[in-house]
């Protein structure tokens, strides 16, 4: 551990990887090393070649000031019900963009414009695969696991949270899970749609509700991974007047255990909601009482003591009461479906 604290620590690194093919592979005293090794395996390279690949073919290439000017040129036209065929062929001049590529923007809900203000879109049944685009496809530069290690080393006494998305039924309503790791306690959100405008929304009203002081202490660092619904990051973590209120980074890919402790959080919202269940009879309502159980069940990692407990020592019963949480008796607590039929809620299933 002394590479990680120890400021007397210096690094010292074998002369073989300073010349090609800077790999420890073919070297003989591999096994009795103490020095840091790096090893190319194939598999591996070839796999993250390919996730690379694949990323870098999808997605918007428009900046954040792109996007603005887009909004704000296309939308207003959009409702006073132009076509996008029609806004393309007389303002040449001004946009850079294809009639498909507005389309495209719609259905992602990368601009204000929605569908619905399509007269004759509307009309026609909804397309089976649905095309989720990541918002900025250069997210992750300076946002990655490694940028987030380093940046816990510069500042190790910050509260992490972590960001991820609970899917019940494919193309259905989603969940949208925040993660406050000291306390373990977790808030749930219910979204029509897993795309980034969704979860901004979210982001959008708890700053509101909260209050900038507030939400800069919860918020300080947030850890997601690498979902097109977290790919607008800028828009998390500036307010709508450019004040930075939180930090975003993320996972590496397919590397859900780097936030461990939501995904085990989870497996208590899977003993309300299995796997593949259709999320469209519940409401924000439900979703928060089911939380209220999760947040009131005691855990030995916290002493015997439940989240909720824990988060109104650290952050103050303000803060839950002005999340909506509340406390659920310790001999009332109950970890199934049935609490849904107890409070009289969707009682056919």
């Amino acid at each position: 551990m002394c590479n990680a604290f120890c400021k007397d620590f210096e690094k010292k690194t074998c002369r073989r990887l300073l010349k090609p093919p800077y790999v420890c592979n073919g070297c003989g005293k591999r096994s009795v090393c103490s020095l840091e090794k790096r090893l190319y395996i194939a598999d591996f390279a070839h796999r993250e070649y390919r996730d690379i690949l694949s990323e870098s073919r999808t997605g918007l290439s428009y900046s954040e000031d792109e996007i603005r000017y887009l909004d704000e040129f296309i939308s207003p036209l959009i409702r006073q019900n132009q076509s996008p065929h029609h806004i393309c062929a007389t303002n040449a001049d001004y946009l850079t963009v294809s009639e498909r590529t507005i389309y495209r923007l719609i259905d992602a809900r990368i601009i204000s414009a929605m569908n619905i203000d399509l007269p004759r879109k509307v009309r026609y049944s909804a397309r089976k695969v649905e095309c989720h685009l990541k918002v900025d496809k250069a997210c992750r530069i300076g946002r990655t696991y490694e940028d987030f290690k380093g940046y816990l080393l510069e500042y190790p006494d910050l509260a992490i949270t972590q960001l991820d998305p609970v899917e019940g039924k494919k193309g259905n309503k989603v969940l949208l899970t925040i993660h406050f790791v000291k306390a373990e306690l977790m808030l749930a959100f219910l979204r029509d749609h897993n795309d980034s405008q969704s979860v901004i929304d979210i982001f959008e009203r708890l700053y509101f509700e909260l209050r900038p002081d507030r939400f800069c202490s919860l918020f300080k660092v947030c850890l997601a991974d690498n979902g097109t619904e977290f790919s607008n990051p800028k828009a998390i973590e500036y307010d709508r007047q450019g004040n930075l209120r939180s930090r975003i980074f993320y996972c590496d890919p397919s590397a859900p255990y780097q936030k461990g402790s939501a995904e085990r959080n989870h497996e208590f919202i899977r003993c309300f909601l299995p796997k593949r269940t259709d999320l469209a009879p519940y409401s924000q309502e439900d979703i928060r009482l089911m939380m209220d159980h999760i947040n009131s069940y005691s855990r030995e990692s916290l002493g015997n003591k439940c989240p909720y407990d824990v988060f109104s020592f650290l952050y103050g019963q303000e803060i839950l009461d002005l999340l909506g949480c509340h406390k659920v008796p310790p001999q009332d607590v109950t970890l199934n479906r049935s609490i849904f039929h107890k409070e009289g809620s969707h009682e056919s299933r």
